[in-house]
């Protein structure tokens, strides 16, 4: 979420605060090294060529004060086409203080960033991790002689800990029984390594959290206990690790937050009691310390955040000792909250960038002008004032009108289920039914029009903001109502705080129109209440804000599924206990939390398709509220596609898998959307890995694959309130907020194009995330510039054929669910 533009391009960073190693000319200065700007001579050019391994030159900025800096763009000189220098690579050096300069290298440890390819396109670089900086400097690299030119932006955010560097004891090895090594030390730490870490920032401040199992990562391609820092009890002294932490002033200190891990079957525990210490300026530590006595929990063993009231100390540094509560003690993160201390005069803040102005005052001042000036800004204020009135007063009959259009469809719900009619989503009081021309302008308040290059922060703020889905269902994968949870008035993407990945009875994946709503009636849930007892626990497969979803064994399910349905791995004939897996309410979980996991219990119970995850029981005579699913044993088609190879299988070589499979299983996810799209369902998440693999390639679809952290990349974070999988979304889902199943449609020929590439690769892998978001606005202008997914190697022609017109810009041209299933089948009688 941190990822905004920090004043290069929009000039808020002033020319002083642009400096350079050299220039060219006045015309090619440091003050003209903006990011997509075309003054002077078009960008920054150094006075001679840049010659390899020679480092020297470099355009730095001046923030003024600490930054947290996500995200870096450049650009060579173009000119109008009169200039064809760029930087093919560079580095980036920073500094907190200005006097000591830090090279800037990624998680594996690379110093060079690839740069452009050409004078004009802008090529943004995430940094991972980020930075933490007030000084950064852009420095050219050439594999040969070369005259470079650069445009810089830097994206990000003020960082508003404070915190300029942290001291601790350097992290440490855990061997595991069988001989891993799990290596617990701050890879990314900027300061001196020794048998201690000083004067430096690393990855307890990176933005990252550690996962509950320490040996697994966020990252790809690192050691196992990346994520953590982390100690042993034995090799400290006093029974303590201490951490000292230095700030950029005098601060009012209201609480600390430290993100633990708790896995306390391997001997790792958050810490037991910490003692803090306070030290303004260069003075002794105050002899009064902060004490706080944790209460353990031997139960959850998932990783937490402990906050620690700091009672409003004042101070510049900060010594705290964290006493340990078993062999073990790891951090991933580590904030502050604070506010400046306002009658602080021994330290001055940083100087934060101000617009110059100029005043003479032996200039007179001309009564007329200023009379007619006064005039003008009365009058102007008038007219606002009018233009709120009437804004305000349409805002309130649209209010009104919705109301009564809700009540309408209250009055209707005895509609037959199988209306053919799409689902009607709701979104700032604008129907998802609106006509073409509703669509347009909406469009052009949300995604401007001009052909011209569009920050990113500049789409995410206004982006349509959307509601997660039911993301813990582990491998049950329920299908759920969206508007059956939704309270009347609210708006369909009324905004929520996401504790997490991971949410039970969270805002729902599936919609339901209000035609379906005759579900909820009162009638008796079709499944029985099954015996707690017979239920064996054997993993937790999910953990939301509200509940946790388990693998369990039972016996006797055969008698709780009917004889219309053949369940997964059950054979009716044997006594032997069967996998399923258990989504469990937490007995504190508020009233609308209770409500939510009921609706969806009454609707799964309707829901009956050889392709569709189905509900088999449920307990809910009694707390924790359960309900019982299927489990496929394959896991998730995403993870089981991407072990295969494709081809003839060789004998004891790797599981392979043939076009003809390939094709039984987009067909078969084709029939259970069919059945959805009968019942007005729209699922909003389809993906390989939101469908779960049987059998004999027995496929069904459900919608678990947001809690697991594995797929945290296919999803979009907009201001830290919501995820999109902006991928797999067609452009009006992505710009209007409008779901429908012609965007489940869209979604399914992104799923098809998963499937003939065995999962090997993240559809439009080539673009970032904001370039997604920026081609989405190619398909809604239509003007051949749209980037479509390239044809599978296994795929042939037919198949790829309705791929594209899954991705076509009108919905009305999309084919039906019904068309797509007959298609498959077809090319399967073909054969």
């Amino acid at each position: 979420v941190c990822r905004y533009p920090l004043g290069m391009s929009g000039g808020h960073i002033p020319d002083e605060d642009i400096s350079a190693s050299s220039q060219w000319s006045e015309s090619t200065a440091a003050k003209y090294g903006r990011l997509d700007s075309e003054d002077g001579d078009g960008a920054w050019c150094p006075e001679i060529p840049v010659e390899p391994d020679d480092l020297k030159e470099f355009l730095q900025i001046d923030l003024r004060a600490l930054h947290f800096i996500t995200l870096v763009g450049t650009q060579g000189r173009h000119a109008g086409g009169h200039g064809n220098e760029f930087a093919p690579m560079y580095k980036i050096n920073y500094s907190r203080d200005g006097t000591r300069w830090i090279s800037w290298r990624n998680r594996h440890g690379k110093q060079v960033l690839d740069g452009n390819t050409n004078p004009y396109d802008i090529v943004l670089k995430d940094l991972e991790p980020p930075l933490i900086a007030r000084f950064v400097r852009f420095i050219p690299v050439t594999d040969h002689s070369m005259n470079v030119c650069l445009r810089v932006e830097l994206y990000g955010c003020v960082w508003l800990d404070g915190l300029v560097s942290y001291n601790a004891p350097a992290g440490q090895q855990l061997v595991l029984p069988g001989g891993t090594v799990i290596y617990l030390n701050d890879s990314v730490y900027d300061g001196a390594f020794g048998y201690s870490m000083t004067e430096g920032l690393g990855q307890l401040t990176d933005g990252v959290s550690g996962l509950d199992d320490f040996t697994q990562t966020h990252e790809y391609h690192v050691w196992p206990g990346y994520d953590y820092v982390g100690w042993r009890n034995e090799s400290t002294a006093g029974g303590y690790v201490e951490i000292t932490f230095e700030f950029d002033r005098i601060r009012n200190f209201t609480a600390m937050k430290v993100h633990c891990n708790n896995m306390f079957a391997k001997g790792v525990k958050i810490f037991k009691e910490v003692q803090c210490y306070f030290r303004a300026d260069a003075s002794e530590w105050e002899p009064s310390a902060v004490s706080s006595v944790l209460v353990l929990d031997d139960v959850n063993p998932s990783a937490r955040f402990v906050t620690v009231p700091l009672l409003h100390r004042m101070a510049s540094a900060i010594k705290c000792q964290y006493y340990f509560a078993d062999a073990w003690m790891m951090f991933s993160e580590i904030t502050f909250q604070s506010d400046a201390a306002m009658y602080n005069n021994s330290v001055a803040p940083p100087e934060v960038p101000v617009v110059p102005t100029t005043y003479d005052p032996t200039l007179k001042v001309d009564d007329s002008n200023t009379r007619i000036l006064i005039g003008c800004l009365v009058a102007i204020i008038f007219i606002l004032v009018a233009i709120i009135v009437i804004i305000l007063w349409r805002q309130f009959w649209q209010k009104m009108l919705e109301k009564a259009s809700r009540r309408m469809l209250d009055d209707e719900m005895t509609v037959s289920l199988s209306l053919p009619s799409e689902s009607s989503m709701f979104n700032h009081n604008r129907s998802s039914s609106s006509s073409e021309q509703e669509s347009s302008s909406t469009y052009d308040r949300i995604f401007p029009l001009g052909p011209d290059y569009q920050e990113p922060s500049r789409l995410i703020r206004k982006l349509p903001e959307f509601t997660p889905g039911d993301e813990d269902t582990g491998c049950s994968g329920a299908v759920k109502p969206s508007q059956a949870s939704v309270p009347e008035g609210v708006p369909h993407y009324a905004e929520a705080d996401i504790v997490n990945l991971q949410g039970v009875t969270g805002g729902n994946t599936y919609s339901v129109p209000a035609l379906t709503m005759d579900l909820l009636s009162g009638k008796d849930v079709a499944v029985e209440e099954f015996p707690r007892k017979l239920l064996t626990f054997k993993e937790k497969l999910g953990e939301g804000q509200f509940g946790e979803v388990h693998l369990c064994e039972v016996e006797g399910m055969e008698k709780f599924t009917g004889k219309d349905f053949a369940l997964e791995g059950l054979d009716a004939s044997s006594k032997s206990p069967v996998l399923v897996a258990v989504k469990m309410l937490r007995a504190d979980a508020n009233k609308n939390a209770r409500n939510d996991f009921l609706k969806e219990i009454k609707i799964m119970s309707r829901l009956k398709d050889p392709n569709i995850i189905r509900l088999l029981a449920v307990c809910i005579t009694d707390d924790p509220l359960c309900m019982i699913t299927e489990y496929m044993e394959n896991g998730d088609l995403n993870q089981f596609l991407s072990r295969q190879q494709a081809g003839s299988p060789p004998a004891g070589h790797t599981p392979t898998v043939s076009y003809g499979d390939l094709r039984f299983m987009a067909t078969q996810i084709a029939s259970g959307m069919k059945y959805l799209s009968s019942l007005n369902f729209v699922h909003r998440d389809l993906a390989t890995r939101n469908c779960l693999v049987g059998k004999q390639y027995t496929i069904k679809i459900a919608d678990f694959g947001m809690s697991r952290n594995l797929y945290s990349g296919d999803y979009y974070r907009i201001q830290g309130r919501a995820v999109l999988p902006i991928r797999w979304m067609s452009w009006e889902s992505i710009l209007l907020g409008k779901f429908t199943t012609a965007s489940d449609v869209w979604a399914f020929g992104v799923t098809l194009w998963e499937t003939f590439t065995l999962c090997r690769e993240q559809p439009y892998s080539q673009l970032s995330d904001e370039q997604v978001i920026e081609n989405t606005g190619e398909f809604f202008r239509d003007q051949g510039r749209q980037t479509y997914l390239p044809q599978p190697a296994l795929c042939p022609d037919s198949v790829y054929k309705l791929m594209l017109s899954c991705w076509r810009r009108d919905t009305k041209d999309r084919p039906s669910f019904q068309d797509i299933h007959r298609l498959l089948q077809e090319s399967a009688n073909e054969e």
